[in-house]
């Protein structure tokens, strides 16, 4: 792919802090992309011009979905993408740098990002998960979100969409756009989703049927998944992940969907998804002396109470480990809207910065628990054997960096 001499001095500046960082121990996948914006406001549209662009928002299954996506796309040729989960403009540019060959790029973009990146690219699809409340200090409520997603994408109108027809903020949002394949996943969070973002109305509920008065309502889906099959069109494709849960089915079947408009077939999709472990740290397993960990994360009520279906069963102990700064959010009252009832009868550990948070929350949800504010610490005081080590953002961050050392 021919480059200007602009865009290969991006290149050098990115690559450049990059060997720095790996000498000094310092990550500069954000810091790379910050230095090439402030010298060239434009570098997002020049980095990702003559590729076939790819973009993956929500609030939670972002990082997993991006991965699966570009495996599948993978199978057609090499694709661009940001592995680390560096998921803002700094991020972006700093994975496109890396790589000017490749022709296909597959990012993951923050919600309150994707807007900026949409009116900076010439983004092929674009694939909206879902919307749940998530760091309101730093979002405000979603609806406020799924209105900016409807106006960008009623202005790029050649921008094909691949949307979750279950979240009603999500269809909201879509409809405005050129060309929709509309998936159903499930949803079963819906406390989000309970007055219309249309009118205001309340939603009312059938199963997954949903519908306003108003005449929104749940699109026909194109595709089914978020179970052990993806349905396309009568035909039936398999989903074998070794990622576990249904929420890691419905994140398959979303780049299912995504992968098709490319023309990559559903079974071969799949196919190239079978291979991944883990992303970026999530569901890796460490030894912690007598305790064998898997790394979850979970930042949000919607993420957590996904993450609470597929723990290892009992005597397997947990931690819940919470930190509260800037990228987590700093108001920890999302930690109610948990159902952290479902951990009775197992050991619990509350750790992380906001570990008395998670003790307050654990009693009153009957759950006899110890408190350790070092979530390694943590996992290493439960009983030997299984441990499932579920953090929030940093605190997750912060459990990667502890196990690389």
């Amino acid at each position: 792919m021919q480059r200007t001499a602009s865009v290969k001095a991006l290149q050098g500046v990115v690559t450049g802090i990059g060997a720095v960082s790996r000498v000094t121990g310092r990550g500069g996948s954000v810091i790379g992309g910050k230095v090439a914006l402030a010298l060239d406001k434009g570098a997002l549209g020049k980095l990702a011009a003559g590729r076939s662009l790819f973009l993956v928002s929500g609030t939670n299954g972002k990082t997993t979905t991006t991965a699966l996506l570009a495996a599948a796309l993978g199978t057609a040729g090499p694709v661009v993408t940001n592995v680390t989960g560096a998921n803002l403009k700094t991020g972006l540019v700093s994975a496109l740098a890396r790589d000017l060959d490749s022709a296909v790029a597959v990012l993951e973009v923050d919600e309150a990002a994707l807007v900026q990146v949409l009116a900076e690219t010439t983004a092929t699809v674009v694939v909206l998960l879902n919307l749940s409340r998530d760091q309101l200090d730093r979002y405000g409520e979603v609806r406020l979100a799924a209105q900016k997603w409807r106006t960008s994408l009623g202005a790029r109108p050649e921008v094909h969409v691949v949307a979750n027809c279950d979240d009603p903020l999500v269809v909201w949002a879509a409809e405005a756009a050129g060309s929709v394949t509309w998936v159903s996943t499930g949803q079963r969070w819906r406390i989000d989703a309970t007055s219309c973002p249309n009118c205001g109305g309340r939603i009312s509920w059938t199963g997954e049927l949903w519908i306003c008065s108003c005449g929104l309502a749940r699109p026909e889906p194109e595709i089914g998944g978020g179970g052990n099959d993806v349905v396309l069109g009568g035909r039936t494709f398999p989903v074998q992940l070794q990622l576990p849960g249904r929420c890691n089915a419905s994140n398959a079947a979303m780049a299912v969907a995504a992968a098709r408009v490319a023309g990559v077939d559903p079974e071969a999709a799949l196919a190239a998804m079978v291979g991944i472990a883990n992303v970026a740290g999530r569901y890796r397993q460490v030894n912690l002396g007598s305790a064998s960990a898997r790394l979850l994360l979970a930042k949000n009520p919607a993420g957590w109470n996904e993450t609470l279906d597929f723990l290892a069963a009992p005597p397997a102990g947990v931690v819940v480990a919470v930190n509260a700064r800037g990228p987590d959010g700093y108001d920890t009252s999302w930690l109610w809207d948990v159902d952290f009832e479902r951990l009775a009868g197992r050991p619990v550990v509350a750790a992380g910065e906001r570990a008395l948070d998670v003790a307050v929350r654990l009693r009153y949800a009957g759950v006899p628990h110890e408190v350790c504010a070092d979530p390694l610490v943590a996992a290493r005081r439960l009983p030997p054997g299984k441990v499932e080590l579920v953090a929030n953002y940093t605190a997750f961050q912060t459990v990667l960096a502890a196990v690389r050392d």
